[in-house]
């Protein structure tokens, strides 16, 4: 028995089944790499599903959770947090943003967005207004309240009845949008690139149609970045492509670099509604996260990541569209910056465990596409590796 294996067999014994899991035992990694157990190498074009945008262990994030690990890891949000400010500070100075509240997730910085559009609106309109309008095939957290809010059967399945307050409607599909808006309408929540529903793009003009309908009915609009966020898309927010600002933005993933973290980013008027004692997280925003948070974010601004995004996402969608027309089973190529999704006419979860015993990590989401999230630093060298795995792949079935 492997080294793998005999850590796969224990895990069976006691870790929780919640995950189709893969037997790959993962144990080290560096930049757009990663190693398991039996210490074989694979090219990561997941990265920990868009959290690992800087790659594996970077080093300044590395460094400032060393230096911090050493002085303090955690204390109260009753006090003043040195990190936490400056990683607000950061957010703030770089979006539409005046107020951020930490937590620990996407999951939660989406629990948060959602209590204080209900909040906000009753005070500012006196009324019992708290439905949140989302789209189909969106994807929003596990929690109770965000599966509800999640535009997947699937995810809701099993764990009725879910929180009431919330409609869907098609991703794109403005005159449904309009209709569903009624009295007791409060926000429209949306991803503005869907990740987990397909790697699915906005019409041009859409979320700008999206703010202005907002603003005909009073509503307010959030953004869930989790996934798009902090440079994926190339942009250092996705909302910045069509120039539309939320109200209320979330993100988490690829914020500290790896290490977890949540935050909800708010405009002023609106992050009133939460004072004090009206919501919490006890671990959001400690020494610790926020450190690795304010090293991760200024990597990113300040290191040519967000320009080697874009040009090696335009890069890896040109070689990616030559399978277009080589097989007939590559039916699109969609998505923003490096986040891509290659629509097949057939299912692709073989594909992806092919790809691992090949030594290329990436996964299948709704089916049938093939999305592709690998590091922002990712070179064209190690993009040409990735293709010529996949072609090999491709050329198979």
């Amino acid at each position: 028995m492997s080294l793998s294996e005999e850590w796969i067999a224990r895990g069976d014994r006691h870790v929780a089944k919640t995950y189709g899991r893969y037997p790959l035992v993962a144990t080290r990694g560096d930049g757009c790499r990663l190693w398991d157990a039996d210490g074989k190498e694979y090219l990561d074009f997941l990265a920990g599903v868009a959290v690992n945008n800087l790659g594996h262990c970077h080093p300044k994030v590395v460094t400032a959770l060393q230096e911090q690990a050493a002085k303090l890891l955690h204390c109260s949000n009753y006090f003043h947090i040195p990190a936490q400010i400056e990683l607000a500070e950061l957010l703030c100075a770089h979006s539409f943003g005046d107020r951020v509240f930490f937590c620990n997730s996407g999951a939660e910085a989406n629990e948060a967005a959602m209590k204080l559009a209900r909040k906000h609106s009753r005070e500012a309109s006196g009324q019992d207004r708290f439905e949140v309008i989302t789209a189909l095939a969106s994807f929003h957290g596990r929690t109770i309240g965000t599966i509800s809010a999640t535009g997947q059967e699937k995810v809701r399945s099993g764990f009725e009845p879910v929180v009431p307050g919330f409609k869907f409607v098609p991703f794109g599909d403005l005159q449904a949008l309009r209709a569903a808006v009624g009295p007791n309408t409060c926000a429209v929540m949306l991803e503005p690139l869907q990740g987990e529903g397909g790697v699915n793009v906005p019409p041009p003009g859409y979320l700008a149609e999206v703010r202005r309908i907002c603003d005909e009915f009073g509503l307010l609009l959030i953004f869930d970045e989790v996934q798009v966020g902090c440079g994926r898309t190339g942009r250092l927010f996705a909302y910045q492509y069509e120039g539309v600002e939320p109200d209320i933005m979330t993100l988490a993933k690829a914020l500290a670099g790896g290490p977890p973290i949540g935050a909800m980013v708010a405009r002023e008027k609106i992050a009133e509604s939460l004072g004090p004692g009206t919501h919490g997280s006890t671990f959001g925003g400690n020494p610790l996260m926020a450190a690795a948070g304010v090293a991760a974010f200024r990597t990113i601004l300040e290191d040519g990541v967000i320009e080697n995004c874009v040009a090696m996402g335009d890069y890896l969608r040109e070689r990616l569209e030559e399978f277009k027309g080589r097989y007939p089973i590559v039916t699109e190529i969609r998505g923003r910056g490096l986040i891509l999704g290659m629509q097949l006419s057939v299912e692709g979860g073989e594909m992806v465990k092919e790809a691992l015993r090949r030594g290329l990590l990436i996964n299948c989401t709704v089916g049938n596409v093939l999305r592709f999230l690998p590091p922002l630093i990712v070179t064209r060298q190690e993009i040409d590796e990735a293709v010529d795995i996949l072609d090999g792949i491709l050329a198979e079935q």
